[in-house]
């Protein structure tokens, strides 16, 4: 069993790498023969090795088509989101992600522990991931939409802690409200603005305030009128 008559070498990749995901979901890293992907992708494993040079390199590619199908989904939703929108659509979604291709990154991590073979793709997908998320902190930060004086890496690697985190915290493990998450995130994000624009919001809040507490003398003489 070679390659599928018909079929492009694009398409053959494509569908070692849907299966990949879908095998390494239900089996596990360790779980998971070379065998096993390339009879789940309906070609030899020859056609296999001539994409990818090993389980842990395909797992890897796996990992990244996903994310740039996630983040391409998430840009094609709404253009012209802001940064800061768009940190919290990924961030209110981490607790939700339960579909295969969102347990790859656990048997990544776990299999990156104890295996050289699979430390070293994971490492570079992990660096890739931060590189992209430094490139959009700092897009934000040029944009007014983030404090200046936050660190790129910092922050960007905040934002890795989390998403590795959500992936081994799973909802049957730990539920949380969803309305709780995205107020807290709100809050998170907001906080990580500019100096000017915190203050600006500030204001704008006490004097939300105190319009509050000078309407609530007149409603209690109404009343009792």
């Amino acid at each position: 069993m070679g390659r599928i008559a018909g079929v492009t070498a694009a398409e053959t990749r494509e569908r070692l790498l849907q299966a990949a995901a879908e095998v390494f979901a239900e089996r596990g890293y360790d779980g998971t023969r070379v065998a096993d992907i390339a009879a789940a992708a309906g070609v030899s494993n020859g056609a296999l090795y001539a994409h990818f040079g090993s389980k842990a390199e395909l797992l890897a590619a796996a990992l990244r088509v996903h994310g740039r199908r996630m983040m391409a989904g998430l840009f094609a939703a709404d253009p012209d989101r802001s940064i800061t929108e768009l940190l919290l659509v990924i961030g209110r979604w981490l607790p939700r992600r339960r579909d295969p291709s969102g347990y790859l990154v656990v048997e990544a991590l776990v299999a990156a522990r104890r295996d050289e073979e699979m430390a070293r793709p994971m490492r570079s997908y992990v660096g890739e991931r931060a590189d992209w998320l430094v490139e959009l902190v700092r897009a934000a930060q040029e944009g007014g939409e983030l404090d200046p004086a936050l660190s790129p890496d910092a922050l960007a690697h905040f934002c890795l802690l989390l998403a590795m985190g959500s992936a081994l915290i799973t909802p049957e493990l730990h539920g949380v409200d969803e309305t709780q998450w995205s107020d807290l995130l709100t809050r998170l994000v907001g906080a990580l603005a500019p100096p000017a624009t915190r203050a600006k919001d500030d204001t704008t809040a006490q004097g939300g305030g105190t319009e509050t507490m000078t309407a609530s003398p007149q409603t209690e003489r109404s009343t009792t009128q």
